[in-house]
Parts: C-alpha cells; sequence; structure tokens
C-alpha cells in the first residue's frame, strides 16, 4: 500500500508544478507590465527589471498556489480514474481513506510552502521593492542620461541632450521647467556635466542662457551665464518613505503594530484584516484537496452525473474563494468578521469529509420511509 500511495503522489505532483507554472507566468507577466514604464523612463537595465518581477512571485504564489492545486489535484485524480487504476486500487483493498492519505500529503507540502510565502517572502518581497523603487524614482541623475530624447523624469521636467562623451561630458542641453505654469523657465547650454554631490544629483551647464516667460508668454526674459549649477534633487520623489504599508509588514507587525502617535481605528483593522488572511489563506490547499477527492471517488460513475460533479466541484471551489476574499474586504471594517476568514476554508473541508465518508445528517434522512423489509403477517 505505501508504493500505491508514493505512486499517486507523483501523479499529483507534476500536475500540481505544472498548473503552478503556467498560472503564475499568466499573472506574472501582466503584473510586471506596470513596472515597465517606471523602467524605461528612469533608465534602469533590464536586470533591475528582472529583480524587481521577481519580487513580485512570493505574492502571487500565496495567491495562485491553492487554486493551482485544485487543479492539478483534480486533473491527477481524474486521469487516475479514466485510466481505471483507481477501480485496479480499489480491487485490491486500496481504500478512499487510503487514497486520502497522499492527496492529503501533496495539500501539506503546498499548505507549507504557501504559509512560507505569505508569512514570510511576501512582506520580506515587498519591503525590498518598494525600497529599491523609492531609490530608482530618487535616481532622477540616471533618468536622463537618454540621448537624442525628451526625457520627463518628473512632473513639471523636460530634459533634453544631444550628445553623452565616454568621460561623461554632455553636450547640447536643453532643460524645461514648467512647475509654474504662468512662468515656465527653459535652460539652454552648450555642454556641461551631471554630478552627484552629498546634497544630490546636480547638472552643471556651461555657455548657455535662460530664458523665462512671464505675463502668460507676453514677455520673454533671456540671461547669459558661463555656469549654472541646476538642482534634479528637487525633483526626486521621496514620499513613502515612512509607515510600512499592510503588505510589507510581518505578522507581528499586523496583529501587534507600533505606532508613534494615537492610529486610525480604521488602519488597525485593515492590519487584523490582513493578518487573519494571511494565516486563514493556506488552509484552502486542505480545503481543495477534499473537495477534489469528493468529486472524483463518490458518486455514480455515469458519464454525466461525472462530467457534472467535477463542474460543481470546481464552482464549490470558486465560490468558497470568492467568499474568504468577501470576508476580507467585509473584516476590514468590522474585525469581528475576521473569524469567517477560518471557518469558510474549515466548513468546506468538513462539508467535503462527510460527503466521502457518505455522511448523512438525521434532517435529511427524517420523513423518508425506510427501506427494512417488514415481517409477513
Amino acid at each position: 500500500m505505501p508504493r500505491l500511495s508514493n505512486y499517486v503522489l507523483r501523479q499529483l505532483v507534476g500536475p500540481v508544478a505544472l498548473f503552478t507554472f503556467l498560472l503564475t507566468a499568466v499573472v506574472w507577466l501582466s503584473q510586471s507590465l506596470r513596472l515597465l514604464d517606471l523602467i524605461i523612463n528612469r533608465g534602469q537595465s533590464a536586470p533591475t527589471f528582472l529583480y524587481l518581477t521577481l519580487l513580485l512571485l512570493p505574492t502571487l504564489l500565496v495567491i495562485i498556489l491553492p487554486i493551482a492545486f485544485f487543479g492539478g489535484a483534480l486533473y491527477g485524480l481524474n486521469k487516475l480514474n479514466a485510466d481505471s487504476e483507481l477501480v485496479a486500487m480499489s480491487a485490491a483493498g486500496y481504500s478512499r481513506w487510503q487514497l486520502a492519505k497522499p492527496v492529503l500529503a501533496a495539500a501539506l507540502i503546498a499548505m507549507a510552502f504557501c504559509y512560507l510565502c505569505s508569512v514570510y517572502l511576501m512582506p520580506l518581497g515587498q519591503r525590498v521593492m518598494k525600497d529599491k523603487m523609492l531609490d530608482i524614482r530618487a535616481d532622477i541623475g540616471a533618468a536622463i542620461l537618454s540621448v537624442g530624447t525628451f526625457n520627463t523624469p518628473a512632473d513639471g521636467l523636460t530634459v533634453f541632450i544631444r550628445d553623452l562623451s565616454p568621460d561623461g561630458q554632455i553636450s547640447g542641453i536643453l532643460v524645461h521647467d514648467n512647475r509654474v505654469k504662468s512662468r515656465p523657465v527653459t535652460y539652454l547650454a552648450q555642454n556641461g556635466i551631471l554630478a552627484q554631490t552629498p546634497a544630490g544629483a546636480r547638472l552643471i551647464m556651461l555657455n548657455g542662457t535662460i530664458e523665462e516667460s512671464s505675463k502668460d508668454g507676453a514677455h520673454l526674459s533671456a540671461l547669459k551665464f558661463e555656469r549654472y549649477v541646476f538642482d534634479l534633487d528637487q525633483f526626486a520623489s521621496h514620499n513613502g518613505e515612512g509607515r510600512r504599508e499592510a503588505a510589507e509588514r510581518y505578522l507581528p507587525e499586523l496583529f501587534w503594530p507600533k505606532f508613534t502617535r494615537d492610529p486610525d481605528p480604521k488602519i488597525r483593522n485593515i492590519f487584523l484584516a490582513e493578518g487573519n488572511d494571511r494565516l486563514a489563506e493556506p488552509l484552502y490547499c486542505l480545503t481543495f484537496a477534499l473537495i477534489a477527492l469528493a468529486a472524483i471517488t463518490r458518486g455514480r460513475r455515469a458519464r454525466g452525473a461525472y462530467a457534472l460533479r467535477l463542474t460543481m466541484s470546481a464552482l464549490l471551489a470558486g465560490t468558497l474563494r470568492i467568499m474568504g476574499y468577501g470576508a476580507r474586504g467585509v473584516g476590514a471594517t468590522h474585525p469581528a468578521f475576521d473569524a469567517v476568514l477560518y471557518l469558510i476554508p474549515l466548513l468546506g473541508a468538513a462539508a467535503a469529509i462527510f460527503y466521502i465518508s457518505d455522511y448523512r445528517p438525521w434532517w435529511l434522512t427524517a420523513g423518508r420511509p425506510s427501506l427494512r423489509a417488514e415481517p409477513a403477517p
């Protein structure tokens, strides 16, 4: 029997891994596209883009892994059933609950990895990605070193450079400062250099003019200069360096947060909902394993009934997952509702166990005629 259990476990690992890879690849690609704008506009490299997108994987796996496990488990068990291997196992004395052992073992492995992602890897990845993105936004000097194009590294700032020599010398510089709409300023210089100082990035322009428009363009003043230092650090984005968001916090920081001042009760409720959701979400792996097992091993084997059972199991799993997302949203405003986050997967698992064991509550059988034969008069 242990050989059969190992065989069933091997038959489940492959489909689960494939479903996880495919779903993660699709969602990862769609999520990584929103980083392209930042990477391109800030002049970052392809390895930086790959590094940022890899930091998204733990967050995606927390959502994808239970769904991928259900699809893989349903596919693997259905393949065993379609090849009549489950029938042969049953004829050899391999009971339904013995079949459940490798399925639940695979679910526990997936659940453990899901807990690892939700408790540790996800907040770690979110923290590192946020800090990296803040560094990229603050590095405004790298954003303007794109030769022959008009760059807009910040709102109200447009920079154009004609040529950049290997030693860092810049020629043909145009800087347009349009933060004050009624008085835009344009800087033109023959050459210059980009310098990183302790106070931040500075663009040193040589031999140029400053053209300032006033009175909505009715008056234009020009000033020639031999050397002018333009402060680029004023355009760097430093927002968001303070409080950590809920996705960036570890579990102790969600359940017992430390605030420098009295927090908004809404923020505390959001943290509690996030923490409870992280603990409840991996439980769906166990619930989905039992639902897949119930759909394959119970009920009539007629083709129509079997297909209907598979469809209903998929609808049930999807409904439970949607209810979990809804409960999280309600829990963010009503903390007492956080207990429902655990009840949804646990009740789903209990219902699947009752179905597999052919349990019928008394209130379903009450009033039905007895099937026992009556004694002859």
